[in-house]
């Protein structure tokens, strides 16, 4: 074969050659492009189960929360319907008037417990850290679950090691744990059953262990019980109400002490144990114990003041939160003057001087933060020093640093305890208070 043909063979076949390797090229990018398509289809696909999980979440969150909401309201609505309407006979009247506190109860601490998990979603949750009594924490705990506890003939028991002495945390916010325990405790035994909270010293922490005979807890749901907005506690199941947000906030106050909270079960209808761990402090523990301090369990106890010629100008867009806050005042003998605006707000401080003032924030035109400025920007002789507080339906802890710094004294969010009012008003006059009995 000629030199000459063996060369263009040779060319030939570094042409196939290359038109092999373009073509495997081509296809390794067509495959590679394939793959890359399915990979963003895939991930597209994920992102949108995620986003219609999410949803469903969501809209399964907002109509557990309207029904939670509702079925307190239901009762408070159709009593004091009933109530103004003279339908309820005398001998129901105690009754009557018990499920409306009871109920109106549960949707306060409903909410107290949504504003703790915006406040630990934004990072905002803070202790107040000081030397607590735990033995005093778990009593006060008890305490407030006991009614319920009756109700359904359920037996508390407590075991309370007197070596759990006292360590570094923030009273009230451990009482809230004890206290969630417990209600969980209670609503998942049926009637006839048994509560146990032990409080006992191991080694070098402190254990709060509450165990019940109620529905128990499925293996499924174990792994996420702490997980919030899971309303899981009875094997899955919404029998007994609630958002979910109680075990959700147990654990992470638990672990803002350092702690650790685990939940045990055998399954479901064999009950349930929580193993609360504290660790004890190596620092030293001052000898002011403070067994609870502002007190964050739905039920608080305040003396009720007398307010006897005090004059007290309340300020409400609201004609019903006047008259509440009328009645409430007069009943302790204030002397009442109510408006609607802060405008004229303004001219009854100047020409009434009252003793007190009680404004709500948001209202329409001027608001009460603006009232309280041009308040403190008048002199002394026409008002501008009057003790004001501040009865809102914002309670966040940045609503009420907002209103102390634009001028108020206090700062009490709605719904209040009559008694706190009257005590709170008592308070900034100057007037003696007695202690809570």
């Amino acid at each position: 074969m000629a030199s000459g043909e063996r060369i263009e063979m040779g060319v030939s076949a570094l042409t196939e050659v290359e038109n092999l390797r373009a073509a495997l090229v081509t296809a390794g990018e067509a495959v590679r492009s394939a793959a890359a398509e399915r990979e963003g289809r895939l991930v597209a696909e994920t992102r949108r189960e995620e986003a219609q999980a999410a949803n469903r979440a969501k809209d399964e969150f907002l109509a557990m929360l309207s029904h939670e909401l509702r079925t307190p309201m239901n009762a408070v609505f159709g009593w004091a319907r009933m109530l103004h309407a003279g339908q309820v006979p005398e001998e129901q009247k105690g009754r009557a008037l018990d499920a409306i506190v009871r109920n109106a109860n549960a949707q306060v601490q409903l909410i107290d417990d949504l504003l703790d998990v915006s406040r630990i979603i934004s990072g905002k949750m803070r202790l107040d850290v000081r030397a607590v009594d735990l033995k005093a924490v778990v009593d006060a705990a008890l305490d407030s679950v006991r009614p319920a506890a009756a109700g359904k003939r359920i037996r508390l028991e407590a075991t309370l090691d007197p070596r759990a002495g006292p360590l570094m945390g923030d009273p009230d916010r451990l009482q809230q744990v004890v206290w969630n325990l417990l209600t969980n405790a209670v609503k998942f035994t049926p009637k006839d059953g048994r509560v146990q909270v032990r409080l006992l010293r191991v080694n070098s922490h402190i254990e709060i262990v509450v165990s019940d005979t109620g529905q128990g807890i499925s293996p499924g749901v174990l792994p996420v019980i702490f997980d919030r907005f899971r309303q899981g506690a009875s094997g899955g199941t919404q029998r007994e109400g609630g958002l979910g947000l109680g075990l959700g906030l147990v654990r992470y106050l638990v672990e803002a002490h350092g702690g650790t909270v685990e939940a045990q079960s055998a399954g479901e209808g064999r009950g349930a144990t929580f193993i609360v761990k504290l660790p004890v402090s190596l620092g030293t523990v001052d000898d002011q114990v403070h067994p609870t301090a502002r007190g964050v369990m739905p039920v608080r106890v305040y003396a009720a003041a007398i307010l006897n010629g005090l004059r007290v100008l309340v300020v409400d867009d609201e004609m019903d939160a006047l008259d509440l806050a009328m009645a409430i005042l007069t009943a302790s003998r204030a002397e009442v003057t109510t408006c609607q605006s802060a405008a004229e707000a303004l001219r009854i401080c100047r020409e009434w001087r009252p003793d007190v003032l009680i404004s709500d924030i948001e209202m329409p035109g001027e608001n009460g933060l603006s009232l309280i400025r041009k308040i403190r920007a008048m002199d002394p002789s026409e008002g501008g020093k009057v003790p004001a507080v501040a009865l809102t339906a914002y309670g966040r802890v940045e609503d009420r640093l907002r209103t102390l710094s634009a001028g108020f004294n206090m700062h009490l969010p709605k719904p209040v305890d009559p008694a706190e009012l009257t005590t709170v008003v008592a308070s900034l006059a100057g007037r003696e208070v007695a202690s809570p009995p």
